[in-house]
Order: structure tokens, then sequence, then C-alpha cells
């Protein structure tokens, strides 16, 4: 589970780099985080939010409700 207080500093990586994008991100479903301003998802693997571009990449044309849960692993 991502605690309140990572939740509030982490950012989408791709937003923060656009100027005007905060790149805020909401926890969907206990195990992702979507980006408030591009729609990217995160997953979230045991625990750890997966930040990487090519992963939220991944999943933009992907449904919130159509996330599965729990998120692939990765490795």
């Amino acid at each position: 589970m991502v605690s309140a207080d990572l939740l509030e500093i982490l950012r989408c990586p791709v937003c923060v780099r656009e100027e005007g994008k905060q790149g805020k991100l909401t926890l969907i479903k206990e195990t992702w985080l979507v980006c408030q301003d591009c729609d990217r998802k995160y997953p979230i693997v045991e625990d750890i939010p997966v930040m990487l571009i090519d992963e939220g990449d991944k999943w933009t044309s992907t449904q919130v409700e159509a996330l599965p849960v729990p998120p692939p692993d990765i490795r």
C-alpha cells in the first residue's frame, strides 16, 4: 500500500518535465497510480510504484475499469 505521504510527493515523470502540468497521481484500486494530466497508468508491484515512463505508456489506452488487479509482474 502506498502511504498518503508518498502519494503526495510522487509525480508522473513525463508531466513534471512539461510546463503547466503538475503530474499529480491518483491511487486506483490500491494497485495503480493514474496521472491526472496525461492519463498514464503506473502499476504498484509488491508495494513499490513502478514509475518508468515505458511502463506508464503501456497502459494509456486502457480504461481505469479494465486495469488488471493485481498488475502484471514486470520482471
